[in-house]
């Protein structure tokens, strides 16, 4: 008797509940996954170093040792930073409350000079709460200072990878000919991961020195926290940069004015359009490999997992599951093309970033 063929819809249903039990399930444990993938990316990202120090004979001691500082340092840096621009702004916000009732009470002044009701401007007034903009800022912030107050954790987990860096790179050298299409997916995940995360954060810091220049002519306080939080924002896909503009344009707002603001929004949109639109794409190209939709979605998916920090690292959690999912399989191009927006012959076929 000949085995009846698996239904499709059944393939699908069950591969939709599988997902789904996988994404709650990394949710439940969010507080470990969160730093396990940081780690991960991070070793990822220094790997360079580490490929440096061999091809000159390093020991073996000086190629884990060097990566893993830089992580570490890199860390305790941000850290200190986010935690005491953090403790400012929250000592801060509460001298602004005399400015924000003067500027709803402006605000509703000029509402009543050109016709609006009364209730349009409750609704208005109710709607209109700085509090929530500032709170998005300092959960972010704050998710990733819950993040690194997890430093043992985290620099255990550095260490470990660290250590075991070189043999699974000599692992995965030998499984070539066994699981070549993993292995290269695998290859191609670390290599688009690192690229990644190396022009998004020298762009990032480039438009944090501007944003934070900017702010310092305007004397817009903080300036150091809008330019930590434009960073970080910066690898948020799609809307970063609308996170990294709106806490200090409201409170340029609160500060000097509505003029003030407009230079603000002025000089972020300046910035952003130079070095996102123009210069960025020159050198990212296509190492992302995932459409403007897929890119929004994995942003929404890893952000409801993970919180924050899923936002954070959607591309790489995004990357590294293409990698698992798609990559590997060699009957799954028409799924790449699909993730990637191109066509199935372009697919695969450019040369891997080094």
């Amino acid at each position: 008797m000949r085995d009846q063929p698996v239904p499709r819809a059944l393939i699908i249903l069950v591969g939709i509940a599988g997902t789904v039990i996988t994404l709650f399930g990394l949710r439940e444990v969010a507080s470990i996954a969160g730093p396990v993938v940081l780690a991960l990316v991070l070793v990822i990202a220094v790997s360079p170093v580490r490929a440096w120090l061999h091809d000159r004979r390093a020991p073996i001691w000086l190629q884990v040792a060097v990566p893993f500082l830089i992580v570490v340092l890199v860390l305790l840096g941000m850290a200190g930073i986010l935690t005491i621009s953090a403790t400012q702004l929250a000592s801060l916000l509460p001298t602004y409350t005399p400015q924000f009732k003067q500027v709803l009470t402006d605000a509703q002044n000029f509402a009543v000079t050109h016709g609006l009701s009364n209730d349009m401007i409750d609704k208005g007034v109710q709607a209109f709460d700085p509090g929530k903009i500032f709170g998005l800022a300092q959960t972010l912030l704050g998710s990733l200072i819950g993040v690194l107050s997890s430093l043992f954790l985290i620099v255990v987990l550095l260490l470990a990878m660290s250590l075991d860096a070189p043999r699974t790179a000599r692992i995965l050298s030998t499984g070539q000919g066994r699981r070549p299409q993993l292995v290269t997916a695998l290859d191609e995940f670390a290599s688009k991961t690192r690229r990644y995360l190396i022009v998004s954060t020298v762009f990032g810091l480039i438009n944090a020195v501007l944003d934070v220049i900017a702010l310092s002519v305007l004397s817009v306080p903080l300036p150091l926290l809008w330019g930590v939080l434009s960073l970080i924002a910066n690898y948020i896909p799609n809307i970063g940069f609308v996170i990294g503009l709106l806490p200090p344009a409201m409170l340029a707002l609160l500060d000097g004015g509505v003029k003030t603001m407009i230079l603000v929004i002025a000089a972020y949109i300046v910035i952003n359009v130079v070095t996102q639109s123009f210069i960025l794409p020159k050198y990212l190209g296509d190492a992302v490999g995932l459409s403007t939709t897929m890119t929004l979605v994995s942003l929404i998916v890893w952000a409801f997992v993970l919180g924050p920090l899923g936002a954070i690292l959607a591309i790489p959690l995004s990357l590294l599951a293409r990698a698992l999912l798609i990559d590997s399989d060699p009957s799954a191009g028409w799924a790449a093309a699909l993730i990637s927006g191109e066509p199935p012959g372009n697919s695969g076929s450019k040369p891997r970033a080094r």
